[in-house]
């Protein structure tokens, strides 16, 4: 069976060391793609689904640290890592204060940052397949069994279809976070499209009926992006 490959979008301006970049991490089996500008950068991501962003803090167009701010807030799952000239410790923790998973200077050896790389997406799918292969989880007053695809409130237990189990828990995993429409499908469906966008929201509906029990559990509609699984 083959392995999946992870896609990496690069935001790098200087030509001569994206091409090296690019070039170099796709022989080592990443499935890579370049941006040169911070708007071309955010074209990308609204248009794809990536699984790890590496960003150049000195931009012409922009503040590297800014715009991480910006693509975190409408994508919030997305890991991210700097690589950049900026060396200082206030940069560094700058970068790690935005969420960074990790902070990488220049001139940093190639096969180092392949390490680097592979490190983070191991770690990051191990985080995900422990989440998955969890079985219970308390929710306020419910208790969610993904094993048995049950939502339990007191004595009244919910049986679960597949897809339901499915969203409930990608929900639960981003709890309080904001769940982007094209993170949801593409994790859920595997196609981020209109039909199965309208698919979501009638699923969406029924697991609101379902928590509808506790008050202090809701799923809110955020206009144009997603959903946030609220819980005190």
């Amino acid at each position: 069976m083959t392995s999946k490959k992870y896609k990496i979008i690069l935001l790098e301006d200087d030509e001569t060391l994206g091409y090296l970049l690019l070039e170099y991490l796709k022989m080592n089996h990443f499935e890579m793609f370049w941006a040169k500008n911070s708007v071309m950068c955010y074209k990308m991501l609204e248009e794809n689904f990536y699984d790890l962003a590496i960003l150049d803090v000195m931009l012409p167009d922009i503040d590297g640290f800014s715009f991480a701010q910006k693509i975190k807030n409408m994508h919030p799952n997305l890991p991210f890592l700097f690589l950049t000239a900026r060396s200082l410790k206030i940069d560094v923790l700058k970068g790690f204060s935005l969420g960074a998973v990790d902070y990488l200077k220049k001139p940093i050896d190639e096969e180092v940052l392949v390490l680097r790389i592979n490190a983070l997406l191991s770690r990051l799918k191990t985080q995900n397949r422990n989440l998955k292969t969890k079985d219970s989880f308390k929710l306020n007053q419910y208790l969610f069994n993904a094993k048995k695809q049950e939502l339990q409130f007191k004595d009244k237990i919910i049986s679960l279809t597949n897809r339901e189990s499915e969203l409930l828990q990608y929900l639960i995993a981003h709890k309080n976070s904001l769940c982007t429409h094209k993170e949801i499908l593409t994790h859920l469906w595997g196609k981020n499209d209109y039909f199965n966008k309208k698919s979501l929201n009638v699923f969406i509906t029924r697991l609101r009926k379902y928590l509808s029990e506790d008050l202090s559990v809701k799923i809110e509609n955020v206009h144009n992006r997603g959903f946030i699984l609220k819980s005190d």
